[in-house]
């Protein structure tokens, strides 16, 4: 049977219905969020590289983009929108107020649908083997990206499930879960992990600094925003890296 850790990073960041006997320790499920990212993307490409075969490809990539949607339930996508609804207060105390209310206004809708197409679009570019390579790739990154920030940067000070995660989060933990993602990524893309990694590591740092800065740390929704800048960012450089290279294995 799989490790506890890794049921416990399934149950809290996918729909997939996951029963446990006990809630799940939180520092010993974040180090396995790249696995279950890994998991995701495997999924989505395997859906954009079949469905590539027998429909468009704009098609295929609408269809895997909106599988994964479905398979996490927005969960990372309502924390960019969270963010970026939040980023229009004029304090760090109203900003904080806005993150922690459910409803999204125009900033959030706009921040969510534009990254939604953006995925779209840049996995619409790619044949079978790159698109499946890159969304692994993609979502592991994204999510060892957001592991990396939370064991790294400040929580906010307040209270919260992404702040006590942060806390919770031990240096060494938060390192494993980085690792991993890299060597998931590697596994997928080969030496293309090199400028994708580098790209959702700068996407990484500027949402921290400007969580830094506009609330005071990071949060649960800002991890999520951490997550969906680095799962753009990754797939914006496949779709560059595949016009000139082909995946290592195909």
């Amino acid at each position: 049977m799989p490790p506890f850790g890794v049921l416990g990073a399934l149950q809290f960041l996918t729909r997939i219905p996951i029963r446990l006997r006990s809630a799940p320790d939180l520092a010993s499920s974040v180090p396995w969020f790249p696995v279950v990212g890994a998991l995701i993307g495997a999924a989505t490409g395997g859906v954009a590289a079949g469905l590539m075969e027998v429909v468009p490809t704009t098609v295929a990539a609408t269809l895997a983009i909106v599988l994964g949607v479905m398979m996490t339930g927005a969960f990372h996508e309502d924390g960019l929108a969270d963010t970026a609804d939040a980023m229009g207060g004029w304090t760090q105390e109203r900003r904080r107020e806005i993150l922690k209310d459910s409803r999204h206004g125009s900033y959030g809708v706009a921040a969510m649908c534009s990254t939604i197409v953006l995925r779209i679009l840049c996995v619409a570019t790619l044949g079978p083997g790159a698109a499946f390579a890159g969304l692994v790739a993609a979502h592991t990154l994204g999510r060892g990206a957001a592991v990396g920030v939370m064991g790294t940067a400040p929580p906010v000070p307040t209270d919260g499930l992404g702040a006590d995660y942060a806390r919770s989060l031990s240096t060494i933990r938060a390192a494993i879960g980085v690792v991993a993602s890299l060597a998931i990524a590697t596994a997928a893309v080969g030496w293309w992990v090199l400028p994708i990694a580098a790209a959702v590591a700068v996407g990484a740092l500027l949402v921290s600094l400007l969580a830094h800065r506009a609330f005071g740390g990071v949060s649960g929704d800002i991890l999520g925003a951490v997550e969906q800048v680095g799962e753009c960012l990754a797939l914006v450089v496949v779709s560059g890296l595949a016009l000139h290279h082909r995946v290592w294995w195909t």
